[in-house]
């Protein structure tokens, strides 16, 4: 009786009870890799700090919600007179019309690598099923619609090569579940929610049927498509319940929910098949602690504290993480400070935004990447490369050092909308011996002194009253 109770709770409360959102949590836990090229591509990972994350598939089309329109949540509302059936056909229908004519991934590359981001993630396939690679595991999928005869229509191929070819560290996003697929929604029963439409411990057969199928497309993408260095699952809760997992939800509608039975797309079997054919490659099963969680992903949140743990959090540009239409749009001055915390805190910054229909980048992202680029240009030394300190903040100013540990760095966030002021105070970090302070900008010393715990920068009468959004200072 209890497991039936539980049962109608789980998918019937997420329904009636507090809103869900779709935002990934980190887990509470980490473990190290042990395989040596692992390790090492890790390490290589946490130098370049900062990434961008594309969103692209049929949600586009409309500038919606990506995927998520779909589910049958209360909280993911449709403004649609439509049955759920009929919505569902209409939105899988949008694959007939996906004809992305202005796709340019040299440009996307170029624009990219400008704003001084080091690494992508391209969303091969996101919840709706949509694979934006000339899978054979199914036809609903780029190349078999009206972009099809386009030369550049298995449009990872060319993202991951313009990208590869920036010197940028390639990465795979991969949804665990597909909406679009029967072996993960039954057309024989209702689609309740997310997860599974059916118990898969009653019907292993069909569960098998989708964990080869999601074995056999995420070997294509690591297979067809040249080097990439990192596997980015998503869909967290596609996965066995973990203890307590059942009972929160029972007791809550919790941001991540389970169903009483697992969804295990056996991990194991998928890591060991990505390794083999791209030795060293992060895996990266977002929220599901273990060895197959190669980093944590805490998503459009930063964590309160400074964390030693490899970690990133994915912030989106705009509103959505696919092509939206809705303002506001973060400014340069705010991402930079925000790289710079995350950066503090030990994390890297995968900044998030979506391609329109057409293939193009939108127009909102230019100013923004214009100015983070170009205060990367000149003050990347003081992120790209660096390692955490222990004392890593003061106010607004936070501090990294060099991997060797033999320098320091502080960077100073200026609050947007004011001037840099005549001089700049921070508490801790003060060099020793009299040791000069770097302006990185200028690459020239500044005057300083110390006042008891303090450091008091004198700021060059140049630059006292322009704008900026931080000062990065070596020693």
């Amino acid at each position: 009786m209890y497991k039936i109770i539980v049962l109608l709770v789980v998918f019937f409360l997420p329904l009636f009870g507090q809103a869900q959102v779709d935002v990934h949590e980190a887990s509470g836990e980490y473990e190290y890799p042990t395989d040596p090229l692992v390790r090492e591509k890790l390490d290589k990972w946490q130098d370049l700090k900062f990434g961008v994350i594309l969103h692209w598939g049929l949600y586009s089309i409309t500038a919606m919600n990506e995927s998520w329109p779909l589910v049958n949540e209360l909280w993911k509302r449709r403004d649609t007179t439509k049955t759920y059936e009929e919505y569902k056909k209409w939105y899988w229908d949008q694959s007939k019309s996906f004809n992305p004519v202005k796709f340019n991934p040299e440009k996307w590359a170029e624009i990219s690598k400008n704003a001084g981001m080091k690494y992508l993630v391209f969303t091969t396939k996101h919840h709706e099923g949509y694979s934006m690679f000339d899978t054979q595991q199914s036809d609903f999928k780029v190349t078999n619609g009206p972009f099809a005869n386009n030369p550049k229509a298995d449009v990872t191929k060319y993202i991951f090569e313009a990208y590869r070819k920036q010197g940028m560290m390639i990465g795979a996003y991969f949804s665990k579940p597909d909406w679009h697929s029967e072996y993960f929604w039954w057309p024989r029963f209702a689609t309740v929610n997310r997860n599974a439409n059916y118990n898969t411990n009653e019907f292993p057969k069909q569960w098998k049927k989708f964990k080869d199928f999601t074995y056999n497309q995420i070997g294509e993408v690591l297979g067809n498509y040249g080097k990439v260095d990192i596997l980015w699952l998503d869909g967290g809760w596609v996965r066995n319940p973990q203890p307590g997992e059942m009972e929160k939800a029972y007791v809550q509608s919790s941001k991540s929910y389970y169903p009483p039975y697992p969804q295990d797309v056996d991990m194991p079997r998928i890591a060991k098949m990505a390794r083999e054919k791209q030795p060293g490659i992060l895996v990266v099963d977002r929220t599901v602690h273990g060895s197959y969680e190669n980093y944590r992903t805490p998503e459009l949140t930063i964590p309160k504290e400074q964390l030693k743990d490899p970690w990133e959090t994915c912030l989106t540009i705009a509103k959505g993480w696919g092509y939206t239409k809705k303002a506001p749009i973060k400014s340069g001055t705010w991402i930079i400070q925000t790289l710079a915390e995350v950066v503090a805190k030990g994390g890297n910054l995968l900044l998030g935004w979506g391609p329109t229909a057409e293939g193009e980048f939108p127009e909102y992202i230019n100013k923004p990447l214009e100015e983070i680029g170009a205060w990367l240009k000149v003050n990347g030394e003081a992120i790209y490369g660096t390692r955490i300190t222990e004392n890593y903040n003061d106010g607004s100013t936070w501090f990294t050092q060099s991997k060797d540990g033999k320098k320091k760095y502080a960077i100073s966030c200026i609050k947007e909308g004011t001037t840099i002021p005549a001089t700049i105070k921070w508490k801790g970090n003060i060099p020793t011996n009299g040791k000069k302070i770097k302006l990185i900008s200028t690459g020239k010393n500044v005057v300083w002194k110390q006042e008891g715990d303090s450091v008091v920068i004198e700021i060059p009468k140049e630059l006292v009253g322009s704008q900026t959004a931080a000062l990065a200072f070596a020693f």
